[in-house]
């Protein structure tokens, strides 16, 4: 298990004299600009310490140290606003604003949220965890400024790869159509955007965000205002410089005044910069090259790896690995997906940027020819998958849960609709642990649930998983397998495990008075509580089609009904067993466990469980109660049956 140090272990941590002193950015203001490097090099080791106790998102934050001290150190945060997209590079901003001594909580119950925050702290000026949002949020902010008649700068930090996604054109090119005060920030990491850097372009960054170019530009523009014909053809001779020794002129023709490349790792050259920008009227954007895992070889030689890492060993970079329980069910996945493909040419996999994280790696070296990584695009992603399907190949889409959220329209109208043969691998349906509310799949059964033509499958153990992927993939026509974060109960995996009867659940234990109807990852604890009370439990395995013939067989001969899941209780799939009992005319009492009508903070998995009663002893206080209550209502009317009253919760 990791090691999960006393809240106040801060103070254990390394003394470093110049960080120990910031505890908001004003301090971190009032020192001279020669200091900065050891700043940054103070933070830099800070954070490799803590993160190497708590886990977390390790080579990010590592790029963007000297960034993070150079935009608190030149703008007044918190008036000037910061938006950091998606968050993972984050940590070094909290660092900075007043969680210093906490940071060693990361990630644990109560303590320091590993994504930006608005309730935590007033420089976490927007709520992240899914990219592509900071510009469109910074945008809001800017236009609210403007409307307020405040004089602040409003700052977007977003990666290449987060610049991909369609909704941050679409604020790009709103920004671009409008008369206002925004900085962009691209935090280049991994070259996929990048001329070479060097002396040549940090000086020609320099010197276009500086007071004489931007004078002559403006200048210009003014002096030539009547003449529309030369002034045409001064801002084509413009261009055409520009273009000789710099990246694309994307982002001037989006209405942004293009600066940079510029080192990210330079401070003395990226705070000349910052302080150009800073003076500037109007829409800019700055495009800074860093190095994710600066500072730290393992991180820098291996930035996939220590993107999320366990604990690890501080001085060898070594990750801290707990006792293996089997595979992960993303590994269930992977395994099943290059067998699938072996059998089947026809077998296409698509990811939206999530080839790791998906289980998709062994699959993209095997057959690289059927597997595409569309970046992070889930719209896209799904959409891409209808196309194939449509021209007879069979397309498996592997995607987290709370990102399918994205590309909701385009499971609805674009795959469902036309009832293709598209197979959803759904990831981290239910609770995620760490990562928190912005990541858990709280919904995916709820959104999904009344989409006509979709089946949806929901598996208990990892060979069942197994089954359901090949259940699924055979059926021809839109079908998710929605499965968690995580390893499972330990079951041997067949590969040569038929498909599953469409619709059809089973009944794991016979008992008396309660049915638990359990779905996916919620059937082994409700099997403890069954053992318990000597109740009847069933893996209901589909969550649509419902094994209605079931249903109505357990709602006859029990005293209540007992629906657990680790989703959304509203919607979610006690709601279709309540459906199916009232369509069909059964009253009987029906008591719906699952995730509560709020957001579950981060903590560990079981921590989660168990602070919304899904876990055995949760699950077997709720019955209990409900049998009380059940008790004293048999006891004002013993003339009613029990199993005939009102249809309750």
């Amino acid at each position: 298990m990791p090691h999960r140090p006393h809240s106040d272990s801060g103070a254990s941590l390394h003394r470093r004299p110049l960080l120990d002193g910031i505890d908001d950015p004003a301090e971190l203001r009032a020192l001279s600009q020669n200091q900065l490097p050891e700043v940054a090099s103070e933070l830099r080791s800070f954070l490799i310490e803590c993160v190497s106790q708590t886990g977390g998102h390790l080579a990010a934050g590592l790029g963007v140290v000297e960034l993070t001290i150079g935009l608190h150190y030149i703008f007044d945060t918190p008036y000037d606003r910061i938006v950091w997209d998606v968050g993972h590079q984050a940590y070094p901003h909290k660092i900075l604003t007043g969680r210093r001594d906490r940071m060693c909580t990361l990630r644990q119950k109560h303590g320091v949220s590993g994504f930006p925050k608005r309730s935590e702290s007033e420089y976490d000026t927007f709520g992240v965890g899914h990219s592509s949002t900071s510009i469109g949020a910074a945008l809001g902010m800017a236009l609210a400024a403007q409307q307020r008649g405040e004089r602040r700068t409003v700052i977007a930090v977003i990666g290449d790869g987060a610049l991909g996604a369609g909704m941050a054109f679409e604020a790009l090119n709103h920004a671009g159509s409008m008369d206002i005060d925004l900085v962009v920030i691209l935090n280049d990491n991994e070259m996929s955007i990048s001329p070479p850097v060097g002396a040549i372009s940090n000086h020609l960054a320099r010197l276009l965000s500086g007071k004489i170019y931007t004078t002559m530009r403006e200048g210009s523009k003014t002096a030539l205002r009547g003449m529309p014909n030369l002034r045409h053809l001064v801002g084509r001779w413009e261009e055409h410089m520009k273009g000789m020794v710099m990246p694309s002129t994307l982002f001037e023709e989006l209405g942004f005044n293009y600066i940079g490349p510029v080192d990210g790792h330079d401070i003395d050259g990226l705070l000349r910069t910052l302080r150009n920008i800073k003076d500037m009227p109007g829409q800019r954007l700055l495009h800074v090259v860093t190095k994710k895992g600066r500072g730290f070889e393992p991180a820098e030689g291996q930035p996939v790896t220590y993107h999320g890492v366990t604990p690890f060993d501080r001085h060898t970079g070594e990750l801290r690995k707990g006792k293996s329980k089997g595979p992960s069910y993303t590994q269930v996945f992977g395994g099943w997906l290059c067998d699938a493909a072996a059998e089947d040419d026809r077998l296409i996999g698509i990811t939206p940027a999530m080839c790791e994280g998906s289980g998709l790696t062994a699959f993209s070296k095997r057959f690289p020819d059927r597997f595409f990584d569309v970046g992070i695009a889930e719209q896209h992603a799904v959409t891409l998958a209808a196309g194939i399907a449509c021209e007879g190949l069979k397309p498996v889409v592997a995607i987290y849960s709370s990102f399918l959220q994205r590309a909701y329209d385009q499971l609805i109208h674009d795959v469902a609709l036309q009832n293709l043969d598209v197979t959803l691998a759904v990831d981290r349906g239910g609770l995620v642990g760490a990562d928190g509310a912005t990541h858990a799949g709280s919904f995916d059964l709820s959104f999904s649930r009344p989409i006509p033509n979709l089946v949806i499958l929901a598996p208990s153990n990892e060979n069942e998983c197994r089954q359901m992927l090949k259940t699924a993939y055979e059926h021809p026509g839109p079908a998710m397998v929605r499965y968690p974060r995580g390893t499972g109960p330990g079951v041997q995996i067949d590969p040569h495990a038929p498909a599953l009867p469409i619709g059809k659940g089973e009944l794991l234990r016979q008992g008396r008075r309660v049915a638990l109807l359990a779905f996916g990852s919620m059937v082994p604890p409700a099997l403890k509580v069954g053992e318990e009370l000597d109740a009847t439990v069933a893996n209901m395995r589909f969550v649509k089609p419902l094994d209605e013939a079931l249903i109505k067989e357990l709602a006859l001969t029990h005293e209540v009904l007992v629906t657990v899941e680790e989703n959304a209780i509203a919607g979610g799939a006690g709601s279709a067993v309540a459906e199916t009992l009232a369509t069909q005319g059964i009253a009987i009492r029906c008591l719906h466990l699952g995730l509560p009508d709020r957001y579950i903070d981060h903590a560990e998995h079981a921590e989660q469980l168990a602070a919304v009663g899904l876990d055995p002893a949760g699950i077997l206080a709720s019955v209990r109660a409900e049998l009380g209550r059940l008790g004293e209502s048999s006891g004002a009317d013993d003339a009613e049956p029990t199993h005939r009253q009102s249809l309750g919760v």
